[in-house]
């Protein structure tokens, strides 16, 4: 039974209150909350420690879908994660509801000096209610910022997760780079959610696809990282990485349960494995 804790719903909101309250509840965060900067900074970090980024889907066969009713059943009631597509899918809408503007953009992430494709990445570009920002917001990325970063900003931005830079790139887009290493381009454009779909099927069918190819269950914690790649369970602690394998099917069953709150009945079909 979901435990119903008051939320400030903004007229035309996306999300339904009882959505809302449950997906507070769900990253552990108390009301009364709004997504202005500091309310977006406890927001994003709540979710990077509760909400992993995961293509398990992918190898257990779940179609995934882009529909809100279809995102919040997925995280929020059968507390699981998603990719980029799904989880900064779903948290825009929480930041809509809680009063913020929000932008989808399209993102090409960097292999090496090489772009990915167009709609490779979906980020978010946030007003907040407080007239602060654009922030951008990115609870889909993996190992990046713990914390929002000023879009407009062309500074330094110092993150647990490493030392930030916004660059200019040609076309108007924009470059994110961390530790001096370009991470992804942004462009400006506004962008609906469906319109990543076709890269969505894309990347959960395709032999091309890295999601395809492997299996990745990954999120922050209090002093580090922690993530299931395969049969390897990955610690980083401090800066210091620890592997454990995972030989049987009830203790990758197990992992999955006790690191990441996901329950399943099944192990996904993992390559090789």
């Amino acid at each position: 039974m979901i435990r119903r804790i008051p939320v400030v719903q903004q007229e035309g909101a996306v999300v339904d209150s009882k959505t809302a309250e449950a997906y507070l509840e769900r990253i552990g965060v108390e009301p009364p909350v709004t997504a202005d900067a500091a309310g977006l900074r406890v927001l994003q970090r709540a979710h990077l420690l509760t909400v992993p980024f995961e293509n398990l889907s992918i190898h257990l066969s779940e179609p995934i879908s882009l529909t809100e009713e279809d995102l919040a059943a997925k995280v929020v009631e059968r507390r699981r994660g998603g990719f980029c597509y799904e989880v900064n899918g779903l948290f825009a809408l929480l930041l809509e509801t809680l009063g913020a503007r929000v932008t989808r953009v399209a993102a090409r992430v960097y292999g090496g000096d090489r772009l990915s494709p167009p709609f490779d990445h979906l980020a978010l570009v946030v007003a907040a209610p407080d007239g602060s920002g654009p922030w951008l917001a990115d609870v889909g990325f993996g190992v990046h910022s713990t914390y929002p970063l000023l879009l407009d900003s062309r500074a330094e931005q110092q993150d647990p997760g490493g030392v930030f830079r916004i660059a200019d790139a040609p076309d108007g887009d924009l470059d994110v780079i961390r530790d001096d290493i370009p991470q992804y381009r942004i462009e400006r454009r506004a962008r609906a959610l469906d319109e990543f779909g076709p890269t969505c099927w894309y990347q959960q069918t395709s032999p091309e696809s890295h999601f395809t190819q492997s299996t990745i269950c990954s999120r922050l914690t209090e002093d580090g990282r922690v993530s299931i790649s395969g049969r390897t369970l990955i610690r980083t602690t401090g800066g210091t990485r620890t592997e454990e394998q995972l030989t049987g099917d009830d203790a990758l069953l197990a992992a999955y349960r006790d690191e990441f709150g996901v329950e399943l009945t099944r192990v996904p079909l993992i390559p090789g494995g």
